[in-house]
């Protein structure tokens, strides 16, 4: 029998668990939960890690899991890897599900860096006020920089601890996406934005960030996507339960 592992965390997550439990496929969600969720998959839930590669291996023989599909942000790159890992050693089918990378239009003033640390180093001290749209995990990459910049952040939620910044530095908006144009246009204007910051995530939610930024001509330093191992990938819910229907077959 068809058992799913579906690593979420995203929205197409949430629409191929919505698809799924109308296909009457066996499946379980698991997120890590490291922030608070608006929306309940249709599927059983499990939240938290796994403990590495074996701890995942570990957990896809007790819960006999046939097929294991990553859809976790573009970002999380050591879930992918130990998903790759795992499911090598037991020689599981595995589709990674990523929406696609954004792509610079004419406007764009992107420079394009691995991680975020060479992000920092690039970061020109000439650029005082800086919107580090990358979430709360990777602050601490521009701690050293406190002093020259004063830092814009927009965090999904306020759980989570502290952030790795002196508060003196920075700016602090909680919000959630889609994030509309217009608001982003305000958004930018209103704190006097001189640079973004942002991971290359994909997807229309936050997409209007670079439309600004573009409008506006302020640079963007675009951090690209983690590599990993090669992997059978697909871009949407729908692909997705084409391939789980072509493996089921």
């Amino acid at each position: 029998m068809t058992q799913v592992l579906l690593l979420g965390g995203t929205f197409d997550a949430y629409m191929l668990s919505t698809l799924l439990h109308e296909a009457g496929v066996q499946a379980i969600y698991s997120y890590a939960g490291a922030t608070q969720t608006r929306r309940t998959p249709a599927l059983p839930v499990r939240v938290g890690g796994f403990g590495g590669v074996q701890g995942l291996v570990d957990y896809l023989r007790a819960q006999r899991i046939t097929h294991v599909i990553d859809a976790t942000h573009p970002f999380a790159a050591q879930m992918s890897a130990n998903a790759i890992a795992a499911c090598a050693q037991l020689d599981l089918p595995l589709l990674s599900m990523e929406r696609p990378a954004w792509q610079a239009q004419p406007g764009d003033q992107w420079r394009h860096v691995p991680d975020m640390a060479a992000a920092a180093k690039i970061l020109s001290p000439m650029l005082k006020r800086v919107f580090l749209a990358i979430g709360r995990k990777q602050l601490a990459a521009f701690a050293g920089l406190a002093g020259e910049h004063q830092f814009v952040l927009r965090v999904i939620d306020q759980e989570g601890g502290a952030l790795p910044l002196p508060a003196s530095c920075y700016e602090l908006i909680v919000a959630r996406g889609p994030f509309r144009l217009a608001d982003e246009l305000a958004l930018l204007r209103q704190y006097r934005v001189d640079c973004i910051v942002s991971k290359n995530a994909g997807g229309a939610d936050t997409y209007a960030k670079v439309e600004a930024a573009r409008q506006l001509g302020i640079p963007v330093i675009m951090v690209d996507r983690p590599v990993l191992a090669p992997r059978a990938q697909c871009q949407s819910p729908q692909q997705a339960m084409e391939w789980l229907h072509r493996q089921r077959c």
